[in-house]
Order: C-alpha cells, then structure tokens, then sequence
C-alpha cells in the first residue's frame, strides 16, 4: 500500500491502494476497507482513485459521498 500524502494535514486516512475498478483504504485507526464498482459507482471510485494519488481530499469524498458504500471491511 502507498502512504496517503495527507496534504491537508487532517486526514483520517493512512495508506491507500489502487486496484482495476477498486480502491483499497486504511485510516488512521487501522481500519481497511476495499471500495469496488459492486460497491458503489464508477464515478465514484474514479474520483476516489484520483483523490487518492493528489493527497488531498479522500477522506472527506468517503465520509460525505461514498459512506457506507464499500465492498469489504479488510481489517
């Protein structure tokens, strides 16, 4: 997994991977979850992909957009 830039300095999130129509997160308090297509839109995790590689803003688009909308808790 890649560390999570945090450019703002606030994130919840730690660690990020990007997978083919997926996203894999794990915050700060170790928690991992994969998003996916089956899980939520396309869009969606086209914009997390893209949060992601930026540092800045994932955690807000997941907590305000995506919620509860993820495919597996990992960990």
């Amino acid at each position: 997994m890649i560390r999570y830039q945090n450019l703002g300095g606030t994130s919840g999130i730690r660690l990020y991977e990007i997978g083919t129509n997926s996203i894999t997160v794990q915050f700060q308090d170790g928690s991992t979850y994969l998003y996916n297509t089956s899980s939520t839109s396309s869009d969606n995790i086209s914009q997390m992909q893209r949060l992601a590689v930026a540092g800045r803003g994932l955690n807000s688009f997941i907590s305000t957009v995506v919620k509860k909308g993820y495919a597996a808790k990992l960990r």
